[in-house]
């Protein structure tokens, strides 16, 4: 399940409406339906305020992708986590013989994530000016 389908489902178990949810949260209704549909992510301090409303734990309401996303986020912003979610897109097609078991899908899914921010490090010292660089 998608977070989206998380949200929907814990926001239909507890028999709470779009706009009476929005009201309790601060966020669009708009914005909900957006999240609900999978249509975008929310931001990662989006979470906290979904776990403690529902009393859900804030694992349980996203998916290992997600959560990969996630943290591209709060790494890079928004651009990042665009490109690691092509990445992934992208990458994910070479699964589609399905010869790898899941746990190895996952294992290189988890290098190519390491395999991204190694390079993205790499090229911020390569390509940042001397006197903007931070001395360690």
């Amino acid at each position: 399940m998608t977070f989206g389908e998380k949200l929907k489902t814990a926001r239909m178990q507890a028999g709470i409406t779009l706009d009476k949810l929005s009201a309790e949260i601060g966020v669009a209704r708009r914005t909900l339906i957006n999240y609900e549909s999978s249509q975008t992510l929310p931001p990662i301090d989006f979470l906290p305020k979904v776990s403690k409303f529902f009393g859900i734990p804030i694992e349980s309401l996203i998916t290992e992708d997600e959560e990969v996303l996630a943290q591209a986020y709060e790494k890079g912003g928004k651009k990042a986590m665009r490109e690691v979610d092509e990445l992934v897109h992208e990458v994910s097609g070479i699964f589609a013989g399905g010869r790898l078991s899941e746990d190895d899908k996952d294992a290189v899914m988890k290098a190519l994530q390491n395999a991204y921010w190694i390079a993205k490090e790499e090229n911020k010292k390569k390509f940042t000016p001397k006197k903007h660089r931070k001395t360690t």
